[in-house]
């Protein structure tokens, strides 16, 4: 084993949800803990938004074509490509790899940028019975789900998280903060803004 081999391999085994139980030998085997959040997959389009979680970097899809944000992750802008990808997806292959992005026709060209962070309420509903969605990241106590603009003028989904759930309201300032998923991404999640002292 490599210096500090045990306790890096007990960390790294905690991390994706096991936790060791000592064998007949005294060895450690692994044994699956229940995971209490689903975890997002990840696709074609979102793989470049999910590997920057996993340095707590928020990223946004950008088109542009028409200089607009794009949330959820897209193969083109809903915005300027109305016709939508090409027809073939043969067609869409070959575009994606002369580009070194994937996109239609129609001019479209998406990248990524990172996004600040910053965020305002625009919605947001109190869950009050987990248990009836089978939500079991809360632990039974009442969590928020909210629509939240970013400053980049992407709306997105989240849980607001780090204030009572009865003090979450429309036009709030939140900013992002991560949860650590089984695999070493993260889930953006937002909090409340410090007040300026």
């Amino acid at each position: 084993m490599t210096a500090g081999g045990d306790g890096e391999v007990r960390a790294r085994v905690a991390a994706a949800g096991v936790t060791a139980e000592a064998g007949a030998e005294g060895e450690d085997k692994p044994v699956k803990t229940e995971r209490t959040r689903m975890e997002p997959p990840v696709g074609a389009e979102s793989g470049p938004f999910w590997e920057a979680t996993r340095n707590g970097t928020l990223l946004v899809q950008w088109c542009t074509s028409c200089d607009r944000g794009i949330f959820y992750p897209r193969f083109f802008c809903p915005y300027c490509a109305v016709d939508g990808p090409d027809n073939s997806a043969a067609d869409q292959s070959d575009q994606s790899d002369q580009s070194g992005q994937s996109g239609p026709s129609g001019g479209s060209t998406l990248e990524w940028r990172t996004a600040s962070g910053r965020a305002i309420v625009h919605a947001a509903t109190v869950e009050h019975n987990p248990a009836a969605t089978g939500a079991t990241f809360s632990h039974g106590e009442p969590y928020v789900v909210a629509l939240v603009d970013l400053d980049e003028g992407v709306r997105m989904m989240t849980n607001i998280v780090g204030c009572a759930p009865e003090d979450v309201r429309p036009g709030m300032t939140v900013t992002v903060t991560w949860e650590p998923l089984s695999d070493g991404r993260q889930l953006p999640l937002f909090t409340p803004a410090a007040k300026p002292a």
